[in-house]
């Protein structure tokens, strides 16, 4: 007779093999980390991370939206990145042993997975495939930086909205039909921070946007992609 423990760690490697961390694990290695692992509903506006803290947990999303952020000594919050499902966090300082480099809050009800930093260290040593995939998500991060980075310095507010919300698109993206319903949670003060601009600004873009029929949005507040090439041409 199965436990409802064995019933959790069956239901945790179901979810561990659609995770990008643990692609290529066999099922014998998704069933270790599986008990490692545990789940967590985290309620919007809750920090599950803080910048400068020692680093004790890696975490995965499962569903959910999470904001990576630094406060600034004036009080202002620069936005580094906005995270979906799939996506990890913390994980850098569990690398290193150093510090939090930034904070992390949930933008909505969000059910998270983590490991202790024990755990994780030991399925990196144990399991190359996890290292390798991870190296992956990291590069995939950097190259997400340079992209932005790039987008500040040669486009309008109009291009780097539209750049930043395809990105999303793709990333996140569930396609129906010839539109992308994006699922995270994005406010426009969000997206200001990402693009440099202000909200003012950005509500101008996002309405001219809806009125070229480029996005919508739906009734969860969630944007949808009518029309990518249309958006992808405020990108050159």
């Amino acid at each position: 007779m199965l436990r409802m423990a064995d019933l959790k760690s069956d239901e945790t490697r179901n979810i561990l093999g659609t995770i990008p961390l643990f692609d290529g694990l066999t099922a014998t290695e998704l069933n270790w980390v599986a008990h490692q692992a545990h789940r967590r509903m985290v309620a919007a506006g809750t920090s599950i991370v803080t910048a400068e803290l020692p680093g004790e947990a890696v975490y995965i999303i499962l569903y959910g939206t999470v904001k990576i952020h630094v406060e600034q000594a004036d009080g202002r919050d620069v936005v580094l990145a906005i995270l979906g499902a799939g996506d990890t966090v913390g994980e850098m300082s569990l690398i290193d042993s150093s510090g939090r480099s930034a904070s992390a809050v949930t933008l909505e009800d969000s059910l998270l997975l983590w490991m202790d930093k024990q755990a994780f260290q030991e399925a990196l040593r144990q399991f190359p495939a996890v290292a390798q995939s991870l190296v992956r998500i990291l590069s995939a991060r950097v190259r997400l930086a340079n992209e932005l980075i790039q987008a500040l310095a040669t486009l309008d507010v109009y291009g780097r909205v539209a750049r930043q919300v395809l990105a999303f698109a793709e990333k996140y993206g569930r396609a129906d039909g010839e539109s992308v319903l994006i699922p995270i949670h994005l406010t426009q003060s969000d997206i200001a921070d990402l693009v440099g601009a202000s909200r003012k600004r950005v509500n101008t873009v996002m309405v001219f946007f809806r009125e070229q029929e480029f996005i919508s949005i739906n009734a969860n507040g969630k944007i949808v992609v009518l029309n990518r090439a249309g958006l992808a041409k405020y990108c050159k």
